[in-house]
């Protein structure tokens, strides 16, 4: 229980923190003043920018760790990460096609509709292919998914390079591509939570079949698990609280590989406790890293990506070398 406390204390000061910072910090009591229904501008602003963006925050981090949770306990690998079928080339290719392609559509649509419809296609085409190639497979699924992976990027390199022009548009993109909170309304917050909750459910309803897969395909199947099908659900389930999350959020990296790693040495090795384990650690750390890429050089905004993977490269250097050492 006292885990538990904890994990939840995590997360409710790192959404605090996240609403206090910003260009210029707001103190705890204006916090607690805007909530109260103080009508000021200051808390207006408070209400209608800043809490939707932390909120949004905290689900994307929630949705990664969730997705990383998955990835690792279907692929059995301590070093599987939530973007390694391709979700994230799928994604970096809508957005690509969104931002640089005049559809007609309005963007604010446009981009989050290209970029969930590219990570799902991604790993459609993943599954699509290792079917095709005689299996799905755990090894035909990750070849699949690099292959995937290396034809996506080389899409979205060429779109950059055949329709950018000199002014924003491929500064924009890779903007995008770095990482960075959308600000959404409390209506998209509204929906993204509605997402994030199905998603979580789903995740959990996995947990008993992803701790007979941790003991090897055949012994899972002979506890009754028919692992071809768990697989292929799982795979799914997983890229679509991937590709949700990158709705909002873009490309943010690390978070999916860290947060099951410390609900792991936190809560233990079952997935019905990592799996909520690892929305919450999450939750709290892209909040805390969206703070930070918001408040750390002003009023220039870092991008989120990059905050994440100056802290995520050490742990996966630390991860690797506690896998290697086992």
């Amino acid at each position: 229980m006292r885990i538990w406390l904890s994990l939840l204390a995590f997360v409710l000061c790192s959404v605090l923190v996240g609403v206090c910072a910003g260009h210029t910090w707001a103190s705890p009591a204006s916090v607690a003043r805007a909530l109260s229904g103080d009508s000021s501008l200051h808390s207006m602003l408070l209400l209608q920018w800043r809490f939707p963006r932390v909120v949004a925050a905290a689900l994307v981090g929630a949705l990664l760790g969730v997705a990383g949770t998955v990835f690792q306990g279907v692929f059995r690998n301590p070093l599987a990460e939530p973007y390694l079928l391709g979700s994230a080339g799928g994604a970096a290719l809508g957005a690509t096609i969104a931002l640089l392609v005049p559809i007609g559509v309005p963007q604010a649509w446009l981009l989050p509709a290209l970029a969930f419809l590219g990570a799902w296609g991604a790993t459609l085409l993943v599954v699509g292919v290792s079917r095709a190639a005689g299996g799905l497979d755990i090894p035909t699924l990750l070849l699949s998914g690099v292959a995937v992976a290396a034809v996506l990027a080389a899409l979205r390199s060429f779109l950059m390079l055949a329709l950018s022009d000199e002014t924003v548009s491929l500064q924009v993109v890779l903007s995008w591509v770095l990482g960075g909170m959308q600000t959404p309304s409390w209506n998209g917050v509204g929906l993204l939570l509605v997402v994030a909750v199905l998603a979580i459910f789903a995740c959990f309803r996995l947990a008993p079949g992803l701790d007979k897969l941790g003991l090897g395909e055949q012994m899972a199947a002979a506890y009754g698990l028919r692992v071809t099908r768990f697989v292929v659900l799982a795979v799914l389930v997983g890229s679509a609280a991937v590709a949700a999350s990158v709705t909002v959020g873009g490309l943010i990296g690390f978070v999916g590989l860290a947060a099951p790693h410390i609900a792991r040495w936190s809560v233990g090795p079952m997935h019905r406790l990592v799996v909520p384990a690892s929305a919450a650690i999450g939750s709290g750390v892209v909040t805390l890293a969206d703070a930070i890429a918001r408040s750390a050089l002003p009023p220039a905004e870092i991008p989120l990506g990059l905050i994440t993977a100056l802290a995520g490269g050490p742990f996966f250097l630390l991860v690797l070398a506690r896998s290697r050492r086992w």
